[in-house]
Parts: structure tokens; C-alpha cells; sequence
């Protein structure tokens, strides 16, 4: 039986309910003038997990009342300058005469109902078309027979801006804290910010973008590609280049561009493919050219290796090559992927040949592929530490703070999977309750 997990009461429902009470206590203060009703919906339109959304919504809703209104007001005026011409009057029996006026009004209403729409689109705000219309129905026809009909539309037009503004002051609304902007803060991705279903759960993703977006220094150390990143991390508002492939590469996601590469010897790299070849392996050998990532493989007579290829290659940000790499390419790794026997037996030959020596080696067992493993070989120096210490030079900044799953390598260890455990320290440490750190 799985367990049952029960929601916090977060922010923005908390939010919400201040609202929805301000905008009673404003009511009660104008001493019953308009219809709250019309103000709850606005405050809770605005409220929204960012401010940037929420700002957004609330000039839709701005403008599409204004127009709404106008609108209103225009059918007002036409509804009470226009009769039933007497000569028609005449010959209609009386509930001839209401069905008459009952559609007129109808067509009236259709009529200004496409003038509207159009006026959202000449304006170019055809976002804000759905709430013109709501406004301007709720005119000319859910409240058309009350006694003053332009106090209404006043009403109307006061409660929604009222609405607003209260939803934007509460959602915009924060007590003042100290926020570290002087600190980096990394974190893994596999098992440390993903959970072990490589997801995050939206309380993450909101909190995380916000701080993001409050300006908070905060980057990404893994082993995985840049594009196998940002597929998984699209969501999130990442603001300085982030350590990928173990090291080799720091990679801005903004400007979709490789930062800083270290590439294998150029004079090991045809002795690396040689040694694969006469063991009768190949390698999918990891080249950057002019800023795009390029894969060559020579051989994929396995249906599991040709499974990862078609699995792989849907990204954009992958270009697979069926061809031995050109002469003089930068190699950022190679990548050798067959049974865990095959990769086993040749990473021992590699290390009597002394290739450990000269070139950076990395095995391990797929989680994706039950039975099967991975080499990866990067130049010597490759490492996240030595590309963590770059960064932090490019961006004049010494104090770091990481976030790992190995207990004692890193400041902060993360049970893997539990991405709520960095989101949440990274709360307290870059805006602390107290102001110290």
C-alpha cells in the first residue's frame, strides 16, 4: 500500500487566504459599496508563483477590465437611445414585444462582442480578451436590470483594480532578510536536486527559480552532458554556466555556449582509437565543433548500444555521426559503451598498457541498461573540483557551499533523491531568518 503523503500548507495558499480577508476588511470600509466578489477573484487571479506572472496577469486583468468597461458603457448608452420603432410596436402583441426587444438586445450584445475582441487584437492584447468579455457581459447582461447601471459599472471597474492591487501588494510582499549574493552555491543532479525518477517536485522548482531570480549565485556540478541537462532542468531560470561532463566543459545554458573545454591530448587521441580498434571496440567519441557537440561512432551492431543511440539522439543539442572522427578534432571524452564483462576486461588492458597514466578513466555500471557499463576517458587534469575553481575566478567569488550525496566531499550531503533537502538548505543559507551566516 503506498504511503499517503499530505501537502504542506505553503505560501501561496497562505497568501491567498491574506487576500481574500484584506479584501473583506476593504468592502467593510466602503461601507457595502460594490460587490466583493468581484475583488476576490482579482486578488486571487494575481496570485501567482512568481511575481514576474503575476505582475503579468494583473495588466491583463487591468486592461481587460478597462476595456470591458468601455465597452459597458457604450452598450448603456445605445440600449437607452434605442425603441421599438412605433410603427412596429403597434402590430406586436405584448409578448411579441418582449421576445422583440429580448432579442434585439442579443444582437446588440453579439454585435459590440466582436468589436471588442477585435479592439484586444488591434491593441495587441488578445490575452486580455477573455476577461474584456467576462466584464462586459457582467454589464449588458448578468446585471442589466439593476436601477443604476452606470454605479455598477463604476462598482464594477473599483473592485476589480481594488482586487488587484491588494493580490499583487500580498504576492510581491516579503520580510526584509540579508540574502548571501557573495556565496556560490553547487549542487549534484543525479540523486542530490533529482529525485531517483529524475524529476523535481514544483515546490522546488518554484522556490528555487525565485531565489534564482532574486539574484542568488547557484550552478550545477554533474557527469551528464549538457544536453542531457537541459532536458531535464528546462524549467528552472539558470543564470551561471554549470559544470558538465565531469569537468571537462563549463557550459552556459542561457547562451546555449561552451564557456571553457579541456580536451584529450591531440597526440592521444589516434592511439586511444587504435588500441579500442585492435580489440575489435569503438568508442562514441565526444568532439566540439564550433560550439555544437558531436558524436562519432564507427560501428553499433548491438541492439542495446543501438537502442542508447536512437534514445539519445532525439535531442537537439546531439548530433550522432556514423564515421571515424576526423584527423585534428578537439576531443572533449570518449565514451565506450558494451556488457560489463567487455568493459571490464578492457579497462584492465588499458591500465597495463598505462593508459591511466596519461588520460583520465572513469567506469561504471549503467543504471538504464541492467547487464551493461560505461569508460569514459578525459584529459588528466579533468575534474569538477578544477573547473568549480575556474568558475569561481571568472566570477571573483570564494566561498562556495556544495551539495553532494558522498559523505565527506562535499559541505552538505544530500539522502539521494531528496531534492527538497537542497532546496530547502539553500532557504536558510542564502536568506537566513538571522542575519548571519
Amino acid at each position: 500500500m503506498k504511503n499517503i503523503v499530505i501537502p504542506k500548507i505553503g505560501m501561496r495558499i497562505v497568501k491567498s487566504s491574506i487576500s481574500v480577508a484584506i479584501c473583506f476588511i476593504v468592502a467593510a470600509i466602503r461601507g457595502g459599496h460594490g460587490i466583493v466578489f468581484y475583488s476576490l477573484l482579482s486578488a486571487l487571479w494575481c496570485m501567482q508563483s512568481y511575481v514576474s506572472t503575476t505582475m503579468k496577469n494583473a495588466v491583463q486583468r487591468i486592461i481587460g477590465t478597462v476595456t470591458g468597461a468601455l465597452y459597458g458603457l457604450i452598450f448603456l448608452a445605445v440600449k437607452e437611445h434605442s425603441h421599438i420603432p412605433s410603427f412596429i410596436a403597434l402590430h406586436l402583441t405584448e409578448s411579441q414585444h418582449e421576445l422583440f426587444a429580448y432579442l434585439s438586445y442579443g444582437f446588440l450584445v453579439a454585435i459590440l462582442i466582436m468589436f471588442l475582441l477585435w479592439t484586444t487584437v488591434l491593441i495587441k492584447k488578445k490575452h486580455a480578451s477573455y476577461f474584456s468579455c467576462v466584464v462586459f457581459l457582467s454589464v449588458a447582461v448578468a446585471h442589466i436590470g439593476d436601477q443604476n447601471i452606470y454605479l455598477f459599472t463604476w462598482n464594477r471597474f473599483l473592485d476589480t483594480m481594488l482586487g488587484i492591487f491588494i493580490g499583487v501588494a500580498v504576492n510581491c510582499f516579503s520580510l526584509p532578510k540579508h540574502k548571501h549574493k557573495d556565496v556560490l552555491f553547487v549542487s549534484g543532479v543525479d540523486g542530490t536536486l533529482l529525485t531517483v525518477a529524475n524529476n523535481m517536485n514544483d515546490y522546488c522548482k518554484v522556490e528555487l527559480n525565485r531565489m534564482l531570480d532574486e539574484g542568488m549565485k547557484f550552478t550545477l556540478s554533474t557527469m551528464r552532458t549538457p544536453a542531457g541537462l537541459m532536458e531535464l532542468m528546462k524549467d528552472i531560470r539558470l543564470n551561471i554556466p554549470v559544470i558538465a561532463m565531469n569537468g571537462a566543459v563549463l557550459y552556459d545554458v542561457r547562451k546555449n555556449h561552451y564557456e571553457k573545454a579541456v580536451f584529450v591530448n591531440h597526440e592521444y587521441v589516434q592511439p586511444l582509437l587504435d588500441f579500442a580498434r585492435q580489440k575489435n571496440l569503438f568508442y562514441f567519441t565526444n568532439v566540439l565543433i564550433d560550439n555544437s557537440l558531436v558524436i562519432f561512432y564507427e560501428q553499433c551492431e548491438d541492439t542495446t548500444q543501438q537502442n542508447l543511440v536512437r534514445q539519445l539522439s532525439r535531442s537537439p543539442y546531439r548530433n550522432y555521426v556514423k564515421r571515424a572522427v576526423p584527423y585534428g578534432e578537439n576531443v572533449i571524452y570518449f565514451m565506450m559503451f558494451y556488457k560489463t564483462p567487455v568493459i571490464e576486461q578492457f579497462y584492465e588492458d588499458l591500465c597495463a598498457a598505462g593508459w591511466n597514466k596519461k588520460v583520465k578513466i572513469l567506469k561504471y555500471l549503467s543504471t538504464d541498461f541492467p547487464g551493461y557499463s560505461y569508460i569514459k576517458i578525459y584529459h588528466l587534469d579533468v575534474s569538477k573540483e578544477n573547473m568549480l575553481e575556474y568558475l569561481k575566478s571568472t566570477l571573483d567569488i570564494s566561498k562556495t557551499v556544495t551539495f553532494g550525496t558522498i559523505q565527506g566531499k562535499y559541505d552538505y550531503v544530500v539522502q539521494e533523491g531528496d531534492s527538497n533537502t537542497v532546496v530547502h538548505t539553500l532557504k536558510k543559507l542564502y536568506e537566513p531568518v538571522f542575519p548571519f551566516f
